[in-house]
């Protein structure tokens, strides 16, 4: 990989590592795929802006069958405390030999490739290497991904709890070490191959996940205080494909609370449409959906109405 890099180490400093955008991160997807990477890595904490990544593990799958592994520690440039230690099993001794990230991040990335990701919580996992892809100059992490989390709650909605080692107890996966990126990549792709086969043997197929049967006339606000100022009021959405970060419930939940309105048709008053993944629908062909050609045709007409994606909407609920 031929990339500029920052020689600059990390810094738990936020001040110096500014919030990254995500303009370019893959889609979240609900599919079957027997060619993937299983990813898993651990860090210092929870935020990409001040935490810090201390071992980046990966495992490459083909027909299902592991055909490759990607291990590495990572020193931080500074000692972890006693907490994360002892909950991932990595001591400051390992780390003061390990190499930095910035010399292990592109060959990473150059591991990972162009393949679907599949990981447990997953999100968190890019987030932290978009971030800091961004912070030393490299292209964007933009593969889609399979997080097992998802697919765990939408299987098993009669369960409360979708960790790792709540699946690792349904299915009877054992697994060496707990919170070890490589252990927990083993322990993932097992999981994963649990869901497929139950699915397989009880008739569930992943399309059934994307189908929406929330109609707009069941939502009603849940508070009865609006700010008449907020982008949202009055407007009537419309929902189209399927939402990554929520179950479209959720988000025409949001709405109401906002004094918006929902719809399940695009007419002629609808003020926004807003656009889910459709790659993954059977039904369209050509990328866009019935929804989203009328509104492209009203808005070509003059009408007043807006076509946005799923993070303009996100960023719209927070105004």
């Amino acid at each position: 990989m031929e990339n500029s890099i920052s020689t600059d180490p990390p810094t738990t400093n936020c001040d110096l590592r500014k919030k990254v955008k995500r303009e370019h991160k893959g889609y979240s997807l609900l599919i079957p795929t027997d060619n993937y990477v299983v990813i898993d890595i651990e860090t210092t904490g929870l935020d990409p802006a001040r935490d810090s990544i201390i071992e980046l593990g990966a495992v490459r799958f083909r027909g299902d069958k592991s055909v490759s592994e990607f291990s590495t520690l990572i020193n931080p440039g500074f000692e972890i405390d006693e907490y994360i230690s002892d909950l991932t099993g990595i001591s400051n001794d390992m780390l003061s030999s390990a190499p930095s990230l910035d010399q292990q991040l592109p060959a990473y990335l150059d591991y990972i490739g162009s393949d679907i990701i599949v990981g447990h919580n997953v999100n968190f996992d890019i987030n932290f290497l978009y971030d800091f892809s961004e912070f030393y100059g490299l292209p964007p992490v933009s593969n889609d991904f399979v997080d097992t989390m998802r697919l765990s709650r939408n299987l098993f909605k009669e369960h409360k709890h979708h960790r790792l080692n709540d699946l690792k107890e349904r299915f009877g996966i054992k697994s060496s070490q707990a919170h070890r990126a490589l252990s927990d990549c083993i322990a993932t792709n097992e999981a994963y191959q649990h869901m497929k086969a139950h699915m397989q043997q009880n008739n569930i197929t992943f399309n059934s996940f994307h189908l929406e049967k929330t109609r707009a006339s069941d939502i009603t606000p849940t508070t009865d205080s609006f700010d008449e100022d907020h982008p949202l009021y009055g407007k009537i959405c419309v929902f189209t494909g399927t939402l990554q970060r929520m179950v479209r419930s959720e988000a025409m939940q949001a709405v109401v609370n906002h004094g918006g309105v929902c719809d399940d048709r695009i007419t002629k008053r609808t003020n926004f449409l807003i656009l889910g993944n459709n790659d993954y629908c059977p039904s369209i062909k050509d990328g866009k959906s019935n929804k989203q050609k009328k509104a492209e045709q009203y808005k070509l007409a003059g009408l007043d109405i807006d076509i946005l994606s799923e993070d303009v909407f996100y960023d719209l609920l927070t105004c």
